[in-house]
Order: structure tokens, then C-alpha cells, then sequence
């Protein structure tokens, strides 16, 4: 029995190391040394050129003078530091493993992970998550296939899912700008729910003692769907109505004005003119803009009418005795028995006070209850040197005699 146990021990180290041995391949591009990942987009610059030179030599592969010659462009220190990194992962190999080898060949799986890469750059994962459920779908449509390995892909779906919902939920509650970086990761959501669904029902319906399994699969596809939705809506309310989100959110516009210093801020309001005149525009072209324009609420609808009849409008006007009051002795004081009056000779030099007498002025002209109006010209006024320095002539009346 201990010579079993043994063997299984050994077994699962050698599984061990084959799995970090394809790991190593895969990521050796991406690897500034054996236990660190590059903080240099010219690394991986250098690794992807060795790659296709590899693949245009064909079976004879590349001398190191070749190599060197392929990657020219890059300095001599660099390059040496990767092709130890690219040896030391497994990427780049001896054609025949014995000593003083001068001829190197790549690893397929190298090209083949710097590829995935490449896709998760542009998309942030998508595309893969598409080809592992049309692979799965066809894993499940095989006969061969096991309930154990059914099992297991669930499971890793599930676990895909419910990862992806976290991260969604956190941008969903993070900076709009994180959320904008993140946005192909809301690309294809619909498509993605509807074969994950699909996928699901196949396990069901083939394998119904994995029910348990697929429950948890399922709850993982709800809670993916119900985090990209929330996350998308909050990406389109910040794109605003244009629904461009190449546009700034305002978040960025109040950070930079916040701690940008007053150099960048005059770059940046260089060639704006201020203070310039306002165009004219019809009133009634104003009102049908802005009866025509899209509302960001839709309107609510009237209330229902009540089965009663409606005895119509109220008597009362609604009338306030002191204002009126107060409005009437304030005509008479400035009137003091005339008939009329000129306004200029009214306002004081004070033109917060001037503005409060004309509009107890213009209160006096609407009152329907008051026998006074005001009355103005079509003419206009200047005078340099007075206050007010300009006067459109009108008239306060009496119109009770």
C-alpha cells in the first residue's frame, strides 16, 4: 500500500509540473524574469518578434547571431535578457538537446498565449468567454462525453460567472472612468446569457443527477446578467443623450479644474471668447424647441377626473388685502396728487433700490384692482454722465380720472 501511495504521489507531481511547464510557455512573453511579470511594453515587443522570426525560419529555426540580427532595433542588454527569460520559461529551445547547441526553435504554446493575450487586450475577455461556451456546447453534444466532465465544466463556467459579476458590480460602484476603461466587457452580454442558457438546459436534459450543478450554474448566468445590466445602465446615463462615451464625463471635468494649476487651465480656455452677444432667436422658435426636444423624464399622465360634476372656478381670487394695500400707497406717494408721473424721476441713484421700484412699478401696471399704468415710449435715452446711464421714457398714470 505505501508503494501505491507512492506512485500516486509521484504521479501528481509529474501532472504538476506538466501543468506549469505549459503555464510557463504561455506567459514566458509576458515574463520579466521567472517570477514577475514585464512593467514594459518593449519587452513584450521583443518576445512577439522572436516569435514570428521563429515562425517565418521554419524547421531549421534561428542561430543566436540570427536572433540578434531579427532584433536588431533593440539594444544588446535587452535582448539578452529576454532570450535568458524565453530559454529559462521553455519558449525558445535547443532543436537537439546536447551541448554547444547553436540552433533554437519556439514553442507553439507561446505563440498561442501571447494570441490569447492579444484578445484579451481588445475585447477583455468576451471572445474567450464565446469560444468556451461553443466548446462546451459541443463537449455536451458528444457521446463520449462523462457526466464527471460535465461536471467539471459547469463548475468552471459557474466559477467564470460569478467572477465576472463581481468585477462588474465593483466597476458598477467604482469611478465612471474605470467603468469606461471596462466597457467592452459589457459587449455581447445578451449573446453571452442566451448560449450560457442554452448550455444549461443540454446538461439538464442529458445528465438530470447534475441538477445541483446546474443550479448553481444558473444562479451564476442571473447574477452575471442582473450585474451587466446595472453596470451598462450606469454607462449610459453618464454618456448623457448623445450616448457617446468618448465624451468626458462631468466627474473628469470637475477633478481636472480641481487640481489642474492655472497654466493648464488658460491652455485649455485658449481661443475662447467670452462676454460675446447672445443671437436673437424668436420666442416662438424657443417654444417649439423646447416642446420638440427629448425629455429626460417621460411626461406624467393627468389624473383621473372625478365622477362628480365640476361646479367650475372659484370666486375667489385669491387677493391679498396688505399687498394691495401696500402697492396703492406707495403709487399715491410717489404720485402725491398728480395724475402722472415720470419714471426716470422715480428711480433713486441706488440701482439696487431703482430695480426694487420698478418692479413694484410693473406690480402697480398689472394689478386689475388698482387704477394705475405704466406707459412707455418707443424711444431710448443715453446719457454718459447721469444714473442711470441710459432712460426709455415712461410714465406712471392715474387711470381713475
Amino acid at each position: 500500500m505505501s508503494l501505491d501511495n507512492t506512485a500516486a504521489s509521484l504521479d501528481d507531481v509529474l501532472v504538476g509540473e506538466a501543468v506549469l511547464g505549459v503555464y510557463r510557455q504561455m506567459f514566458a512573453a509576458l515574463a520579466r524574469d521567472s517570477g514577475a511579470v514585464v512593467d514594459d511594453p518593449e519587452l513584450v515587443d521583443v518576445a512577439e518578434t522572436l516569435l514570428a522570426a521563429f515562425a517565418d525560419a521554419g524547421e531549421d529555426g534561428l542561430s543566436r547571431e540570427q536572433m540578434r540580427y531579427v532584433c536588431r532595433r533593440y539594444p544588446a542588454e535587452v535582448f539578452e535578457n529576454r532570450l535568458r527569460v524565453l530559454k529559462g520559461l521553455g519558449a525558445v529551445r535547443e532543436v537537439f538537446p546536447k551541448p554547444n547547441q547553436l540552433r533554437y526553435r519556439a514553442s507553439f504554446t507561446s505563440v498561442v498565449g501571447l494570441m490569447f493575450v492579444r484578445r484579451m487586450m481588445l475585447d477583455g475577455g468576451q471572445s474567450e468567454m464565446h469560444r468556451l461556451l461553443a466548446l462546451e456546447q459541443l463537449n455536451v453534444a458528444d457521446p463520449r462525453m462523462t457526466p464527471e466532465q460535465a461536471r467539471d465544466g459547469a463548475d468552471g463556467l459557474a466559477r467564470a460567472f460569478r467572477l465576472w459579476s463581481v468585477e462588474l458590480v465593483t466597476l458598477t460602484h467604482g469611478t465612471i472612468e474605470e467603468l469606461r476603461e471596462q466597457a467592452p466587457k459589457l459587449w455581447g452580454t445578451e449573446e453571452i446569457l442566451l448560449r450560457a442558457e442554452r448550455l444549461h438546459g443540454a446538461i439538464l436534459r442529458r445528465w438530470p443527477q447534475l441538477d445541483r450543478t446546474c443550479t448553481d450554474l444558473r444562479a451564476a448566468i442571473y447574477a452575471y446578467g442582473d450585474a451587466s445590466r446595472r453596470a451598462a445602465a450606469r454607462l449610459s446615463d453618464s454618456a448623457g443623450t448623445t450616448r457617446n462615451l468618448t465624451l468626458l464625463p462631468p466627474e473628469t471635468w470637475r477633478t481636472f479644474t480641481r487640481t489642474a494649476s492655472r497654466e493648464d487651465l488658460a491652455a485649455v480656455l485658449d481661443g475662447f471668447v467670452f462676454d460675446a452677444a447672445a443671437p436673437w432667436h424668436e420666442p416662438s422658435a424657443v417654444v417649439t424647441a423646447v416642446e420638440d426636444g427629448p425629455r429626460a423624464t417621460p411626461p406624467r399622465p393627468a389624473p383621473p377626473r372625478p365622477s362628480v360634476p365640476d361646479p367650475g372656478l372659484s370666486g375667489d381670487t385669491g387677493s391679498d388685502t396688505a399687498a394691495t394695500g401696500r402697492l396703492r400707497e406707495l403709487a399715491e406717494q410717489v404720485l402725491r396728487g398728480r395724475d402722472a408721473i415720470a419714471v426716470e424721476d422715480v428711480l433713486a441713484e441706488d440701482w439696487a433700490a431703482a430695480r426694487r421700484m420698478l418692479a413694484d412699478l410693473a406690480s402697480l401696471h398689472l394689478h386689475p384692482e388698482l387704477p394705475y399704468r405704466l406707459v412707455w415710449s418707443d424711444g431710448l435715452a443715453v446719457r454718459p454722465e447721469g444714473c442711470p446711464t441710459w432712460v426709455t421714457p415712461g410714465r406712471l398714470e392715474r387711470t381713475d380720472r
